[in-house]
């Protein structure tokens, strides 16, 4: 969804280093024999594409100077078509927002969940994918309905869109953290109920990290009745995700989103949605409420959101 804070300190001292080198002077110096069309696109630098990321495995890493993960192949991807070279930075979800609203980068990516908000004050391109609301919750215990929800000790990340949905479950507590791997430590020591993350976040912890004996769920979206009583739990409902730039970086978005859309067609996208776990007709097909959210918002009227076939 995309979305953060201080990293775990484990992750600190690498991301240290990847940071400075992502941010060192070779920045400025843009590949040589930039086409017209490619610097035409308004990048920061010409040529080059800054892209403000955290660690969120496996949707986005940075190994060396490249990024890595669902995010980051689909960035890759598009990236070479038009002509542009990747330039990561390492920085926190508050950071990767921030970034991009005072344009210190070109783009930032990651599971960032487009919101009427969000928009306001940058651009999102079409969903390279959509998301559905996945709980990792510790093994035994069921929750299918928002009602499962109260009562409970409820995780997720800062700034995700998540925190206003918990924050209207009657009788729920908060517990936002820096970074994921807060909501996997207190969700394995028993500190709290469920976590709300990102669908393959959650499938690769329960792989990777089996000591806390986790499993991933879906919650029963809300009714629309539900939705109208309480107006944040839309945020409980499938989400649209969206790489997100600046304002001024119209021709950028354009650009990017035309590739998007391309890469449903030609089949690229779902494949690199299976190659991190997750299932295309849970991940390239919109939820009916995707179109209308966005249609005289920062769509026009006639804009259907890209999908796999049926």
């Amino acid at each position: 969804m995309i979305r953060m804070r201080p990293l775990a300190v484990s992750l600190s001292a690498t991301l240290l280093l990847l940071g400075t080198a992502a941010c060192g002077s070779g920045d400025d110096d843009g590949p040589k024999n930039v086409s017209a069309k490619t610097a035409a696109l308004g990048t920061l630098t010409p040529g080059v594409i800054k892209v403000a990321v955290e660690p969120y495995a496996p949707y986005t890493s940075v190994q060396g100077d490249k990024i890595v993960g669902l995010d980051g192949d689909i960035l890759n991807y598009v990236a070479k078509k038009l002509g542009l070279e990747v330039k990561p930075q390492v920085t926190d979800f508050a950071g990767m927002l921030a970034g991009v609203q005072s344009r210190r980068v070109d783009i930032t990516v990651g599971g960032v969940a487009w919101s009427a908000d969000r928009q306001k004050q940058g651009l999102f391109t079409d969903p390279p994918y959509y998301s559905p609301p996945a709980m990792a919750v510790r093994n035994g215990k069921t929750y299918k309905t928002v009602d499962d929800l109260e009562n409970l000790n409820l995780g997720t990340v800062e700034g995700y869109v998540w925190v206003k949905s918990i924050q209207s479950v009657p009788g729920a507590k908060l517990h936002a953290y820096p970074d994921a791997n807060g909501v996997f430590d207190d969700l394995g020591a028993g500190r709290i109920d469920v976590g709300f993350l990102d669908p393959l976040l959650i499938i690769a912890a329960q792989k990777e990290r089996p000591e806390l004996k986790i499993s991933t769920q879906y919650l029963t979206p809300p009714t629309a009745a539900e939705v109208k009583a309480k107006p944040a739990y839309a945020y409980f409902q499938p989400y649209q995700t969206g790489f997100y730039l600046p304002k001024k970086a119209t021709k950028l978005e354009q650009a990017i989103s035309a590739q998007i859309d391309a890469m449903y067609t030609n089949g690229e996208m779902a494949k690199l949605v299976e190659k991190y776990g997750g299932d295309p007709g849970q991940f390239l097909k919109p939820a009916p409420d995707v179109a209308t959210a966005r249609r005289g918002v920062d769509r026009p009227q006639d804009w259907n959101p890209p999908t796999i076939a049926k």
